[in-house]
């Protein structure tokens, strides 16, 4: 009888021979990792530049770049580990053949790549604009790390019912496509919810994005505020997408390996 401990270990075994495997196939051209750094950092300094125009060198009381940076950082964390993650189970299809290989464990191991991949970027970030000095604080590092840890728990859950309903019908893969393209736009990357006239604010906030992005805003200058805006919607939903996925998943893997 194997024991749940050596299960344990074979599936960390399992986990960290797809981590390496990922990172040779993500970056295996000469930009490397480095593009993971820059493609953010020039789309922040770009929408920097655009905001400031409209509004000056602060938002609400927060640097501009700051502001832009927590939007970009978000906003992209969700939509680029969306796509790597909900095709995890396919990209590693011929993999499944090996009993130790489940479909959980790429796309567990694609989640975790994705999230290594933007708090490298991040460090990078605040250590670019701490070098040309601009105000970096975080009055609430707790709410923080809870908002970005949540983040990628919403993404994970959304990213796993969307690779399992691709494996029974791949044009979810256009839906999700058509899905992406408005959320940069109506998730307060480069505006504030604050901008928005308040008769308005039900047309966004339905948005989960929305929440994570403003609420981390307010957790680093709390003087921003979270008008509109609440952490219980956020966790709430979360979790249900996170038992849904969980749930799906469990019903339907051995299908998904059938397919």
């Amino acid at each position: 009888m194997i024991t749940f401990k050596e299960q344990l270990l074979a599936w960390r075994r399992v986990i960290f021979a797809l981590f390496l495997r990922e990172l040779q196939s993500k970056f295996n051209d000469k930009l490397g990792l480095g593009w993971a750094f820059f493609q953010p950092f020039l789309f922040i300094f770009a929408l920097s530049y655009a905001r400031s125009l409209i509004s000056g060198s602060t938002v609400h009381s927060m640097p501009i770049l700051f502001f832009m940076l927590i939007g970009m950082l978000y906003i992209q964390s969700f939509l680029t580990s969306l796509g790597p993650v909900a095709g995890a189970i396919k990209k590693n299809k011929p993999l499944f053949a090996f009993r130790q290989v489940q479909p959980i464990s790429a796309v567990i191991t694609a989640l975790v790549t994705e999230f290594l991949i933007k708090v490298g970027a991040l460090i990078l970030l605040i250590l670019t604009l701490y070098l040309i000095d601009i105000d970096i604080r975080v009055d609430n590092p707790l709410l923080c790390i809870y908002l970005f840890a949540l983040l990628w728990a919403f993404s994970g859950a959304v990213a796993l019912i969307f690779g399992i309903a691709a494996t029974y019908l791949p044009e979810i893969d256009k839906i999700k496509m058509f899905i992406q393209r408005p959320l940069f736009f109506i998730s307060c990357v480069f505006f504030s919810l604050q901008d928005v006239p308040e008769k308005y604010w039900p047309y966004l906030t339905w948005n989960p994005m929305v929440h994570f992005i403003e609420l981390t805003r307010y957790s680093a200058f709390t003087s921003y505020g979270n008008a509109g805006v609440s952490i219980g919607f956020v966790t709430s939903v979360t979790l249900v997408l996170l038992f849904f996925g969980l749930a799906l998943y469990h019903l339907t893997w051995k299908k998904v390996l059938a397919r």
